[in-house]
């Protein structure tokens, strides 16, 4: 049985944006790209998924890391949550009806685990009681606004690990309670 973790980094205020926060420092990019390499797929919502599709093209201005990340992105299998887009693109499968019954089905066919992005997907797949597992990168800057790592309710959760990652970056893993 596959498990769902949902993972982004987040301000010390608990929002996400990669515009404001920018490309990690090299070690955490190479966390990043292993860890995607070791997931068995990825599970966007709409808006996430249009953000990520920046890695389906290379840029002649990417660095060793940034290559390796795009290629470990498009080799995985992507399931995309959305009732607005009418297609998805490479690898990808788009889930437009019943995202819960199909989401429980990928979870009880595959192993391993499937990589969770977007807050507001992961709002809707905590609600139905789907994430096995929530991981904050928690990085040391404030936005002060924004979109929180948690879109509605904080789930009730316990912490099963804390990891320094960084000079700058803070992992906390949590289970739900």
């Amino acid at each position: 049985m596959a498990k769902l973790v949902y993972g982004l980094n987040q301000s010390l205020d608990g929002y996400v944006d990669h515009t404001k926060l920018g490309p990690p420092v090299p070690e955490i990019f190479r966390h990043f790209v292993e860890h995607v390499r070791g997931l068995t797929g990825l599970l966007y919502g709409r808006r996430m998924y249009e953000i990520m599709r920046y890695w389906d093209d290379d840029l002649p201005d990417w660095d060793a890391n940034e290559r390796d990340f795009a290629v470990a992105w498009r080799s995985k299998p992507k399931w995309v949550v959305s009732r607005s887009l009418k297609s998805v693109g490479p690898n990808a499968t788009l889930v437009a009806d019943d995202f819960e019954t199909a989401i429980r089905r990928l979870k009880a066919e595959l192993a391993g685990e499937i990589g969770v992005g977007g807050p507001d997907l992961a709002q809707s797949l905590t609600e139905a009681g789907l994430i096995d597992e929530y991981r904050l990168y928690l990085c040391l800057v404030v936005f002060g606004s924004g979109k929180p790592f948690f879109v509605g309710p904080r789930p009730p959760l316990r912490l099963v690990a804390s990891d320094l990652m960084g000079y700058d970056v803070i992992r906390l893993t949590y289970v739900p309670a």
